[in-house]
């Protein structure tokens, strides 16, 4: 049932990319707030999607999904067992919730303190790959929103880079929703910069997370290596 909206979203990645002359981006479809059959759908038409004997330009090897609070992605991830997913923890992180986040996801990409970074280290499990990590970037200053300064991004990507059970991937932000694109084209703009300094200085940096459903074209056209869609393909939340 999903497989139109995923192509319609696919396209309009395709369309960007080719359009900014930029490489198609990931693609990490936000399952927040769906159930586990919804997420089941939506790996299967994931898959289909990929042409046989192309490479997976734009789509992860697995199936990639979002999710913003570790108890709901649990639940979604015990459902689905069976299935070879790659988890993505893109919601806010409080630290007494790290032990079962470094144990159950691929990736977190709200890192934005340094108790995090350690407790994050501590408690992933020495049976599994380092944890893949972006530092989250509170890029245009919101006070509802979490994420570092981007002053302070070289100090924690260091301290990230400095434990070996995580591995530094990049950035990840949410810029404020101004109805101006142009503002929000700035913001990612200066996420490029910031980006371009880190992969500068890590050699294993190599994922920009921006962009969502409304403005992926904006996020793409600035440099997004990777963008997160929720609403385009599962349609509104929670339905």
């Amino acid at each position: 049932m999903y497989a139109q909206a995923l192509n319609a979203v696919l396209e309009r990645l395709a369309a960007a990319a080719r359009d900014a002359g930029r490489p198609l981006p990931r693609l990490l479809a936000v399952s927040k707030t769906q159930p586990a059959t919804a997420v089941a759908e939506m790996a299967s038409a994931l898959r289909a999607s990929i042409p046989p004997g192309a490479s997976a330009a734009g789509l992860a090897c697995a199936p990639a999904f979002g999710e913003n609070y570790v108890q709901e992605a649990l639940a979604k991830q015990s459902a689905l067992a069976s299935e070879t997913l790659e988890w993505h923890l893109i919601g806010h992180l409080q630290s007494n919730k790290a032990r079962e986040a470094a144990a159950a996801f691929d990736w977190v990409q709200t890192v934005d303190r340094d108790k995090l970074v350690a407790a994050l280290a501590r408690h992933r499990p020495a049976g599994l790959p380092p944890l893949n990590v972006l530092v989250q970037v509170n890029i245009d200053d919101e006070s509802s929103k979490h994420g570092c300064a981007p002053e302070e991004v070289p100090a924690l990507a260091a301290a990230v880079a400095a434990q070996p059970r995580l591995l530094l991937r990049g950035l990840m932000a949410i810029p404020a929703p101004h109805p101006d694109p142009g503002r929000r084209r700035d913001a990612f703009a200066r996420m490029k910069a910031l980006f371009d300094a880190l992969a500068g200085q890590y050699p294993q940096v190599d994922t920009l997370s921006m962009g969502m459903s409304d403005d992926i074209e904006l996020a793409v056209a600035e440099g997004a290596t990777m963008v997160r869609v929720g609403t385009a393909l599962f349609g509104a939340r929670g339905k």
